[in-house]
């Protein structure tokens, strides 16, 4: 370890960045059990009265409702799509690759208040409702980038000469797909899944554009605190940043858990 390591002043600076950014958090989910009604402290005291006032309301149940459905379709869709990119994408001639590479990872580049407003006025323009479909189709466009990120570099570390003993051994191009490489690409294909889901899961600002009348969780936190400061707000904030980092550990142990089986095949 050097010396800009050992640092006290660098063991400060990120001491305190970790504080920042995790402090308010640490904050929410504790006055998720407070007593009292107050958002402030000091605190007096632990309840659960705020979780089974949310558990018991109809418009959080069917607000999670809405946020599952969306979520497992667009990251089911996303999986096999993004799945079939990336191995497209690592097949094609390397002069072609650039450009779809460009066009498919455009999204993340632009700012959510802009894919939101854009498909507003698409789905108006073709005269679609708004409704759970246009915030699936919405969703979709927006994770799939990242799942494509995660996928296409797992694809890009598949061993060509195993899929190319397998074609000479006779297998065709769907037995090579699930025979050789999927089974090396569904740990990773799994943890971008999860990703996708909790990325759709708690997506805010595009979901704000095109949902129409419906309701997902994150939009039943938004107009919660339109009407008021509900102390219930810390509640459905809490199981959301818990779901959330569920799904983001999952992803990484999938990940991870598929990178210890490469470097141990690698030592073998």
């Amino acid at each position: 370890m050097d010396a800009a390591q050992k640092s006290p002043v660098t063991s400060f600076a990120t001491i305190a960045a970790l504080l920042f950014l995790y402090a308010p958090l640490a904050v929410v989910v504790l006055f998720s059990f407070h007593e009292r009604p107050s958002l402030s402290f000091p605190f007096t005291g632990f309840s659960l009265r705020w979780y089974e006032q949310v558990f018991s309301s109809a418009e959080f149940g069917s607000a999670v409702r809405n946020s599952i459905v969306v979520g497992i379709a667009s990251a089911a869709t996303t999986l096999v799509l993004g799945t079939m990119a990336a191995y497209g994408l690592g097949r094609i001639p390397q002069r072609y690759r650039a450009f779809l590479a460009m066009l498919f990872f455009l999204p993340i580049t632009l700012p959510g208040l802009f894919i939101g407003l854009s498909l507003l006025v698409f789905f108006v323009q073709i005269r679609v409702p708004l409704s759970l479909v246009t915030v699936t189709i919405s969703h979709l466009i927006y994770v799939f980038p990242y799942f494509l990120l995660i996928a296409w570099a797992a694809v890009e570390r598949l061993d060509p000469a195993l899929e190319d003993t397998a074609a000479d051994l006779g297998a065709g191009p769907w037995q090579v797909f699930w025979k050789v490489s999927f089974p090396q690409l569904w740990p990773i294909l799994v943890g971008a899944t999860s990703l996708a889901f909790a990325l759709s899961f708690d997506e805010f600002v595009i979901t704000f554009f095109v949902i129409g009348a419906e309701s997902t969780l994150p939009m039943y936190i938004w107009s919660g605190l339109r009407r008021t400061i509900d102390p219930a707000v810390n509640t459905v904030s809490s199981i959301l940043l818990l779901l959330t980092l569920a799904l983001f550990s999952l992803a990484f142990l999938f990940a991870f858990g598929r990178r210890q089986l490469l470097a141990k095949s690698i030592r073998k």
